[in-house]
């Protein structure tokens, strides 16, 4: 099978935004306690953060995480996770159903995330609480005043403010599971106002406001007109939200589910520019799609869970390889995106529908892993406008279907180019050739390979497939690429 990738110097989508390659941390299952803290495992540092964790995630180059919630924070009291950790109060979570032990809250994931190097993006409970508690929140944050909650925080010993740059106001709001779910106006309203006050404590944070949960929600599209209309001037970005569900017809469809990915997109796009029209407005709303991801494997077990358990081993997927380069080319379509797409997350970052597992003794790194760090490494600096030439195949729900998917970045450093793509053909191998005008200064160097033929082979603690890097032959303008793989081919001036 032969394809052709096309770019030309001068035709660009946009810089990359590196909070593209973001994660998610929320208090539900072993997220946090057992994932990222585990203060009576030997592999824990002196703070109780598991160092083996730490060290996973930095390979991950995480660049922000967005916490504590997802639907755990929509009937969250954050006042119950500071302070002296014997005086802090065991809480149900409706949600999850489940007992939070608040031994970990907003001080102790401020200090966890500089230990990956990463960036905090709050949420605020816009589900069971409002305006007061969002901006008390703040207070405690980002002040360095003079006053009641800025002070609370100095004295449980942090004295300088965490200056969160992103704040969520609330999470799904449109989802009748969401613990204070409202109508479109009903939040459009309360985000508005809550919005209003923040930038009164702070001008200098980004908000975002909470777009539908997925594309088949019935009031989808009515919902963004909804809040939009009310928000519009108060707010950055519009969250976006997807999960991939079963293959249930086969690896060639589960592959494909990326085009659904692609449209959702397109969708919001218009709904946001069409608000903009009628406002009037120079601001253009950028996308925070600040959940994604492979979720199903897990589905019959959390059914049976006990309820009223701490940290229960729930939504715990063991992802297969045909997952890992959906991740693979999830991860393109936000790219091709990203003259829109600023903010995306990936749900979520431990042992919880999670790159990475872990038990007691250590951790294994799942398939969707390996995607993820090589975009997050290599995929910094501009798309280039890229056009693909290949063979297609007929999917019912999504019409053509490309078997090469791909995207081409411009590295900061300018001195590479790097490619993503993914071969989705189940058995034949691909010859991929490069047709790049004004970029003739730069050569093959490297080409990483993810492949297997197997779709539905797992890692594990016990054995696990892993990218294979080769060095490539400078002088030659073409790629194989094999079935069923994720490629990360790299070129150098």
């Amino acid at each position: 099978m032969e394809a052709k990738l096309k770019v030309s110097e001068g035709f660009e989508i946009a810089k990359i935004d590196k909070r593209i390659y973001s994660s998610f941390v929320e208090h539900m299952g072993r997220c946090v306690y057992g994932g990222i803290y585990d203060p009576k495992n030997s592999l824990s540092n002196e703070k109780g953060y598991r160092k083996d964790v730490i060290e996973a995630i930095n390979e991950l180059s995480v660049p922000m995480i967005r916490y504590p919630g997802g639907n755990f924070v929509s009937g969250y009291r954050w006042e119950d996770g500071v302070g002296p950790k014997n005086e802090r109060p065991r809480k149900v979570d409706l949600h999850w159903r489940t007992v939070e032990s608040n031994q970990f809250g907003t001080d102790e994931f401020m200090d966890w995330v500089k230990e990956v190097n990463a960036e905090a993006m709050m949420a605020v409970n816009l589900g069971t609480r409002g305006i007061q508690e969002a901006c008390d929140l703040l207070e405690y944050c980002n002040l360095d005043s003079d006053s009641y909650w800025a002070e609370k925080r100095r004295a449980h010993g942090r004295k300088s403010a965490y200056k969160v740059k992103t704040w969520c106001l609330g999470n799904e709001m449109d989802g009748p599971w969401q613990t204070g779910h409202k109508t479109a106006y009903e939040y459009a309203r309360l985000a508005n106002e809550t919005a209003n006050a923040m930038r009164l404590l702070d001008p200098a944070i980004e908000l975002v406001v909470c777009g539908s949960s997925n594309e088949s929600m019935p009031t989808f599209g009515e919902w963004e007109e909804t809040v939009l209309k009310e928000c519009y001037d108060n707010v950055d970005y519009i969250s976006m939200h997807q999960y991939f569900d079963a293959p249930t017809k086969g690896t060639l469809h589960h592959l494909a589910k990326s085009v659904r990915m692609d449209k959702f997109i397109d969708s919001v796009v218009s709904i946001c520019d069409s608000i903009k029209a009628i406002k009037r407005s120079d601001k253009t709303m950028m996308i925070s799609f600040d959940e994604w991801n492979a979720w199903y494997h897990s589905n019959e077990h959390d059914l049976e869970v006990t309820p009223w358990q701490e940290a229960p081993n729930i939504l715990e997927d063991n992802y297969t390889f045909e997952d890992g380069l959906l991740v693979g080319l999830a991860l393109i379509t936000l790219l091709k995106h990203a003259d829109r797409v600023k903010i995306a997350c990936m749900a979520q970052l431990v042992n919880v529908i999670a790159p990475i597992f872990t038990n007691e003794e250590g951790l294994f790194k799942q398939t969707i892993f390996y995607p993820y760090a090589h975009a997050s490494n290599y995929g910094r600096g501009t798309v280039l406008q890229a056009i693909i030439e290949s063979p297609t195949y007929e999917v019912e729900e999504f019409g053509r279907v490309s078997y090469l998917d791909s995207v081409v970045i411009e590295n900061d450093d300018n001195e590479h180019l790097t490619i993503f793509a993914v071969n989705r053909s189940l058995n034949e191998t691909m010859d991929l050739s490069l047709d790049f005008m004004g970029y003739e200064a730069y050569q093959l160097e490297s080409h990483i390979e993810y492949a297997s033929t197997d779709p539905v082979v797992k890692n594990s603690f016990s054995s696990s497939i892993e990218p294979v890097e080769m060095k490539l032959d400078a002088n030659i303008k073409q790629v194989t690429i094999k079935p069923l793989s994720w490629n990360v081919i790299r070129l150098k001036k």
